[in-house]
């Protein structure tokens, strides 16, 4: 079983392949389509050239992807009525690259599913072009159930709140022993979000909560301001950069300053594969924070301690739209919470729709509980 997955693994990766060349640098979502769509371009521009057996060996590799596409078909004739009577040019065959390459990747998927089907794998497919039959009844029925379901939602006037364009999809592996799934989408009532537990011990707490209390600044990262948010709260942060430095004067252990930059990397890993990233994750800021309640100064309070907001857009309630510029964090593609404690009152983290008031989910803080999700417009928090 473990050979089998391992396999299965090894193909799921080889199917990736495509996606890693049709990422554009500095963006994280692939070119839908993107081999199918380069012949597409390649045969139009051969055949503008004058280049007509080269467009119709081109266009033949195309059909190897959309045998039964009218425009192409159509395309087709017309290059060959262009060639007259020129009939090696009208026996031109695809090109061999994309003949083996369609074949071994129809063989590969067709393992794929088998694993999906029968040995729990998890195997999402990049391509579109894959045929139908490859894919066994039992997995095309539940996609359809999973269409109707999107269907309903988007004729309920739902589809800016529910489709998640970022590239991302909730319900990938857990690959840290002893982190356990504790809310899905289903239980958060939303898109690409998810509660793990267990992802630091007790131990691990107390030594970052004891690195916060020596070392966190007030106001840190909103240039002093120590109430930035409400002022019924002061804010404390540390980032890894200045916990190193502190570490590297004497002044905290280095010890904590690592696991600080580990715990970083340790979600990362974790959001890397459970949100199923279809490309490398990087890390933009890993922020200590501490949040205080202002003694004698909670009774009565009607605000929140950081207003509903979106991470990077900038959420417009009124007409429930989100605008994707500066000075929102239009970078940031997932978010997180690592959660250090639960001695205290209040404190939990929730998602509401976009007009920034119908709550949809709460969270409770815990020692090592992780809250992630997605950085749009569907998330705001």
């Amino acid at each position: 079983e473990k050979a089998a997955a391992l396999s299965l693994s090894l193909l799921s990766c080889r199917q990736f392949c495509v996606t890693e060349v049709a990422t554009r640098p500095g963006r994280i979502s692939a070119q839908e389509d993107f081999l199918p769509t380069q012949l597409e371009h390649l045969h139009i521009a051969q055949f503008k050239a004058g280049d007509f057996t080269g467009a119709v060996q081109t266009l033949r590799s195309f059909l190897l992807f959309y045998p039964s596409d009218k425009d192409s078909l159509d395309n087709l004739q017309l290059y060959l009525e262009t060639l007259g009577g020129d009939k090696d040019s009208h026996d031109t065959q695809p090109a061999q690259e994309i003949v083996r390459y369609i074949s071994e990747s129809l063989e590969e998927k067709k393992l794929l599913y088998f694993g999906v089907e029968n040995l729990d794998f998890s195997f999402t497919d990049p391509d579109l072009w894959t045929p139908e039959d490859v894919v066994p009844e039992s997995i095309r029925d539940a996609w359809r159930a999973e269409k109707e379901k999107l269907s309903e939602k988007i004729e309920d006037g739902n589809q800016l709140e529910e489709v998640d364009d970022s590239g991302f999809f909730a319900g990938g592996a857990v690959p840290q022993v002893g982190v356990t799934l504790s809310m899905d989408d289903e239980a958060l009532n939303g898109t690409n979000r998810v509660v793990l537990d267990g992802v630091m011990t007790e131990a691990e707490c107390g030594s970052i909560l004891q690195l916060a209390s020596v070392a966190a600044s007030v106001g840190d990262g909103y240039r002093g301001r120590r109430s930035p948010h409400t002022p019924h709260e002061t804010f404390e942060g540390l980032t890894v950069l200045r916990a190193v430095k502190l570490s590297q004067e004497g002044l905290v252990n280095q010890s904590d300053a690592r696991l600080l930059h580990e715990l970083g990397e340790r979600v990362k890993t974790l959001l890397h594969s459970y949100f199923r990233s279809p490309s490398g994750l990087f890390i933009s800021f890993t922020h200590l924070v501490c949040r205080s309640a202002v003694t004698g100064d909670q009774e009565g309070r009607l605000d929140l301690s950081h207003p509903v907001h979106v991470d990077n857009c900038l959420l417009e309630p009124e007409t429930k739209q989100c605008w994707r510029e500066p000075p929102a964090f239009t970078h940031r593609d997932l978010s997180a919470i690592l959660y250090l404690n639960d001695n205290f009152d209040g404190g939990e983290a929730f998602f509401t729709k976009r007009d920034a008031k119908t709550v949809t989910a709460q969270v409770k803080p815990s020692c090592g509980r992780l809250l992630g999700f997605s950085s749009g417009p569907v998330n705001p928090h």
